[in-house]
């Protein structure tokens, strides 16, 4: 399963190589701002139980810009993933919601946007057991958000993006999209 999700990253990576934008960037104008929004997949490794891989994605815009705090960038992310495993007679389905607060640093290099996050979100979790046992271990709850991540802009529209940290997964790689 870690194979195939490799493999589809390394899909993901050739579109967005293949598909850059011809258009130039304006060398330290940076792209996520104030209204910047974007969308798009991620896959999660790590952090599973004993799944090994979830599916999902990311939604953030720009809120505001914070000129005392080293002229970051307040962004507000929202995200959500599917993972789900079978054993022992147990088949338990994971659906983490979350929402973070990310802080973007200001670089010179317009192309990369590292940031840091914290949030709050929500699992829920459904089990089925075939035998004596019982689900009972396997709860929905609410749990902690903490990140850190970066996107890489193959052109104004389109960034390669990556976090890791406490979520729904350990490590999340996908690609964004940037809406109109």
């Amino acid at each position: 399963m870690i194979q195939h999700a490799l493999k589809m990253i390394m899909a993901f990576a050739f579109v967005a190589v293949t598909w850059q934008s011809a258009s130039a960037q304006t060398r330290g104008a940076p792209i996520f701002g104030v209204g910047y929004t974007d969308i798009g997949p991620v896959i999660g490794l790590g952090n599973l139980g004993e799944a090994s891989v979830s599916f999902g994605g990311r939604f953030e815009r720009g809120i505001k810009a914070l000129p005392t705090l080293g002229n970051g960038m307040l962004g507000i992310q929202v995200g959500a993933q599917y993972y789900s495993w079978s054993s022992g007679g147990y088949s338990i389905r994971w659906i983490p919601i979350g929402v973070t607060a990310n802080y973007h640093f200001k670089l010179d290099e317009p192309k990369i946007d590292p940031f840091a996050g914290l949030g709050l979100g929500y699992t829920s979790v459904s089990c089925s057991f075939s035998g004596t046992g019982s689900c009972s271990a396997y709860d929905s709850e609410i749990y902690l958000i903490a990140r850190a991540g970066v996107r890489y802009f193959f052109s104004p529209s389109m960034a390669l993006y990556g976090d890791v940290g406490a979520g729904g997964a350990t490590l999340n790689v996908g690609l964004m999209f940037k809406l109109k």
